[in-house]
């Protein structure tokens, strides 16, 4: 007889009512563990799971316990979970979660998964989650010892730990250039410069609070980095958006002058679009603001113009101390298109992570540490002039102080004289 034929099964009539509603419910997944899969070890670990979750349902009662668990040369990366009931369900006492970084822009071939789901069964609980709000594949269920050996094998294939902890957490980018007309900027060799930069950061946790990259390809952001990452990268041009007048007008001629009215020229957030009486479409460049609308609705006759980079705001987050953050714009645009330039923003996260870790406050995060000493304050820091484009709400309210406008505004338009001399010296040359 094996030892799944000899375990009872814990009874649990509050989890089962969780499977009577109208959406699949993770009950009815870990069921499946219990009572499907080959694996004598992992039938056990989800029938105590469900035990156990069972007790604190009726006790109104969590039973997990943090501690210390790590895998050699690492000091983050694992999230431990200890259970008090642990003599009560002994074959889920301990139920830890490794943080894997998933490949940039989240792409995986059927080997590599595969081979994931195959380590994990072998050392884990089987419970996998494709990702973790922090971007990471949530590995969840492993006792102290297969930690290491789950690890040892992953990392034979070319994964890596990711971040938890106060420490540099893990990057997350979006699909790319490769899925996405969309696409301003090489995404995944961003999310890679980044991390492979700061690999002992995510392993060895030394700041005050976490720090987070998130890179996205256009101001879609479909990353939500503006709002969830300490260091947001958005790709952005700065030239005339691109119009193909013919798609435009089959467009209207499909959908009807009114549905364009409604549906697009009205919801432009600065109207900087006009429908002509021909059917054609004006652009107002001067005043779109990238919201990206009319780019989504009709990709086929609106995409980016041809100036391509990025855009760099620091301090979004979720709430914690001061409430819900959105990022601020540092460098209101920048170009992507050598070496220079991945080294360039590789020193503005490298001056920006230095500055954080000497002065923001224990469990501070950048946005709120901005919000304490000031955005002037941080940008000497992080040696980044004041420009006017630095915006915390588009058409709004500029971040350069308007006390000393004057002053501000002559050195910005001083600069600009003397980048345009070069330019037109070095044209001339």
């Amino acid at each position: 007889m094996t030892d799944k034929e000899s375990r009872k099964n814990h009874d649990t009539p509050m989890l089962d009512h969780l499977e009577t509603g109208p959406w699949p419910s993770f009950v009815s997944g870990i069921k499946r563990l219990r009572d499907d899969h080959p694996s004598d070890r992992v039938n056990g670990m989800a029938n105590d799971l469900l035990g156990q979750l069972e007790h604190s349902y009726k006790t109104r009662k969590g039973y997990w316990k943090g501690g210390t668990v790590s895998v050699y040369g690492y000091g983050g990366g694992i999230i431990p979970r200890f259970s008090e009931v642990g003599d009560m369900f002994p074959e889920s006492r301990e139920f830890h979660t490794l943080r894997v970084q998933p490949p940039a822009g989240n792409h995986y071939s059927t080997d590599i998964l595969r081979s994931l789901a195959d380590s994990w069964e072998k050392h884990g609980s089987g419970l996998v989650t494709f990702h973790g709000q922090t971007g990471n594949i949530m590995f969840i269920g492993s006792n102290t010892e297969n930690t290491q050996h789950f690890f040892d094998e992953i990392n034979d294939y070319g994964f890596d730990l990711g971040g938890a902890g106060p420490c540099v957490r893990t990057a997350m980018s979006c699909v790319g250039g490769t899925r996405c007309e969309m696409s301003c900027a090489n995404e995944h060799r961003l999310h890679r410069t980044l991390v492979n930069n700061f690999t002992d950061d995510i392993h060895r946790p030394a700041l005050p609070y976490k720090f987070k990259f998130k890179i996205s390809g256009c101001p879609n952001d479909c990353m939500n980095s503006i709002e969830r990452a300490d260091f947001a990268v958005i790709g952005t041009w700065r030239d005339d958006m691109k119009v193909d007048q013919d798609a435009f007008k089959d467009y209207v001629d499909r959908k009807g002058r009114q549905h364009v009215i409604d549906n697009i020229i009205t919801r432009c957030p600065t109207n900087a679009l006009s429908l002509k009486d021909d059917d054609s479409v004006e652009v107002d460049n001067r005043n779109c603001v990238r919201c990206m609308h009319c780019l989504n609705v009709v990709p086929t006759a609106f995409s980016p113009g041809d100036e391509k980079g990025v855009s760099i705001l620091i301090g979004g987050k979720r709430t914690l101390k001061i409430g819900d953050m959105f990022g601020t714009v540092i460098v209101p645009f920048m170009k992507m298109d050598t070496d220079e330039d991945f080294e360039r923003i590789t020193e503005i996260a490298e001056e920006t992570i230095d500055f954080f870790a000497e002065n923001a406050l224990e469990h501070e995060r950048t946005g709120e540490m901005i919000e304490r000493i000031g955005l002037v304050n941080f940008l000497e820091g992080i040696g980044v002039e004041v420009d006017p484009h630095m915006i915390d709400h588009p058409r709004e309210s500029s971040y350069v102080r308007m006390d000393e406008w004057d002053a501000e505004a002559a050195k910005w338009f001083a600069r600009k004289e003397k980048d345009d001399k070069s330019s037109a010296a070095g044209g001339a040359a």
